[in-house]
């Protein structure tokens, strides 16, 4: 069980009780954690070591945004085109996306297994007078509180479980009927090796060496076999490519890098 706001928000979001049997496998690596725990006062800062995170934001949130108001009948213009509909944001980090998605009026629960990212991420809402609720938990641990969500974000998050298949099980147990699912990673080929790893990391410096591991990028092949595995269909690909002299990032062809999924239940 997750302690504290966790259980209302469960029950918030579709809560059907708690699931017994043999305890989940974690998604959670320690290692990871560590990792972004170093990093967490940079969240919010434009030009620091998330950065790449902040000018991906606006091709992430439009894409969001206009899928789901189209999976759901509503209007992508409307200023609250998520209004009534619950969001989750696995990995939420320091809420550069729960942020948005409350503000396009879903009622957003972010959940990060790093204690100083939700500590970041909920001092920056209330800061900016944003109604979302961060919780220090795993994927598993709604799912063992029966909770589900209309939306489902798994952005730049699956490069860094444990354990893919276990994430894409408590994903698939975590959405509801009827619901849509979000994903965003990259895709192990040497280009993205060249261009994530040696240019980001080594050439740009715009990410600290070590962020990444390129054995654990997964191909967009393997990421739909996975959630079919899981009674998820993969309904779009599209790939996510940057421009260096407009330093933009935009939606393209291009699914050797980085790329964007959709996907929904079969």
């Amino acid at each position: 069980m997750v302690p504290g706001p966790a259980a209302s928000t469960a029950h918030e979001a579709g809560a059907t009780g708690e699931n017994l049997g043999t305890p989940p496998r974690s998604t959670v690596d320690r290692a990871e954690i560590e990792k972004f725990a170093a990093m967490a006062e940079a969240w919010w800062d434009p030009t620091g070591k998330f950065r790449p995170l902040h000018r991906l934001n606006p091709v992430r949130i439009a894409f969001i945004r206009d899928r789901a108001a189209a999976h759901f009948g509503r209007d992508a213009e409307d200023p609250a085109p998520l209004a009534g509909l619950t969001l989750l944001d696995i990995g939420s980090g320091g809420g550069l996306l729960t942020e948005p998605m409350a503000r396009l009026g879903a009622g957003a629960v972010g959940v990060d297994a790093t204690p100083r990212n939700v500590e970041v991420a909920r001092h920056h809402a209330e800061q900016a007078g944003i109604k979302a609720t961060y919780l220090n938990c795993a994927a598993e641990d709604l799912v063992a509180q029966g909770a589900r969500f209309d939306i489902l974000l798994a952005m730049e998050i699956v490069e860094h479980v444990a354990d893919v298949d276990a994430f894409l099980d408590a994903c698939a147990k975590l959405l509801k009927p009827g619901g849509i699912m979000f994903l965003a990673t990259m895709s192990r080929t040497m280009k993205s090796y060249a261009m994530a790893i040696v240019g980001a990391e080594y050439v740009l410096r715009w990410l600290p060496k070590g962020t990444h591991q390129w054995n654990r990028f997964l191909r967009p092949s393997e990421m739909a076999r996975g959630l079919r595995h899981h009674g998820l269909n993969l309904t779009e690909l599209t790939g996510v490519s940057y421009n260096p002299l407009k330093d933009t990032f935009h939606l393209s062809r291009d699914l050797d890098v980085n790329y964007m999924a959709v996907a929904k239940r079969g």
